[in-house]
């Protein structure tokens, strides 16, 4: 494992964003962190895919050195984010779009809004938008009050993503269809707390992730079957490998 290069802090719009830019030629991967998530949690991944490709990793506002959200961070508001960072780093398209956890929403409304600058995606472990709503009924007294222990130890800036989460909802309905492109969704085979998880949820979810791979006619399930929710991490080989494949098919 390579150690991550140094981040910079750019200006984008009079905001501070803290990017990650490394390695030539494309299509360009870039890299969208969960909630909360630094850009270092690429850090098993990202030599091997700058290697081969422009790749970027970049923090979210209020993450890391980035500024803070100066509004609610919606996954519209965090995909238009997105596309004019690109434009400032001059980053042109076609991109592969990796999308981890709460980062795959934004993933996929990218890929909807502007569907001819994406060569591909990858969702990895990544939110689905049924997941935004029907996954809390299904939750249990002690994951709810888990969360509510969270918020009270730390709570969350009022224009937080997880707390737009039926406004993200709603946009990505509203949305055009999904293109199709190559799309793989990453699942990982060990669900964290499957001991104190509902059958249910765990089903809607499993449900919810068959939905994510059927959006394209390109789309391919591949399991991560020594990982929970972070298979860049347990199994970051396996992740790069299916990066690299989406990467091949607009070589």
């Amino acid at each position: 494992m390579s150690p991550l290069p140094a981040s910079r802090v750019i200006d984008v719009d009079g905001r501070a964003v803290e990017v990650l830019v490394a390695g030539q030629g494309g299509p360009i991967a870039v890299l969208i962190n969960g909630s909360g998530g630094p850009l270092a949690g690429w850090m098993r991944v990202f030599a091997d895919l700058s290697a081969q490709t422009t790749t970027l990793a970049y923090n979210r506002p209020g993450v890391g050195r980035s500024a803070a959200p100066a509004e609610p961070q919606t996954a519209g508001a965090m995909t238009a984010d997105l596309h004019r960072l690109l434009a400032v780093l001059d980053l042109p398209p076609p991109y592969v779009l990796v999308g981890h956890s709460f980062g795959g929403l934004i993933a996929n409304l990218f890929a909807r809004r502007h569907p001819g600058e994406v060569a591909g995606v990858v969702l990895l472990e990544a939110s689905a938008p049924e997941d935004l709503t029907a996954l809390k009924a299904h939750e249990n007294a002690l994951q709810q009050g888990l969360a509510w222990l969270m918020n009270r130890v730390a709570p969350l800036h009022p224009h937080h993503e997880t707390r737009q989460t039926e406004r993200s909802a709603a946009e990505l309905a509203a949305a055009p269809p999904f293109p199709a492109v190559p799309l793989r969704v990453i699942t990982g085979s060990k669900p964290a707390m499957r001991w104190a998880t509902k059958p249910q949820l765990l089903a809607a979810r499993a449900a919810h992730q068959r939905g994510l791979v059927s959006m394209s006619p390109l789309g391919r399930h591949v399991a991560a079957d020594r990982s929970g929710h972070f298979p860049q991490f347990s199994e970051p080989a396996l992740v790069v490998a299916t990066v690299r494949e989406l990467l091949a098919t607009r070589g």
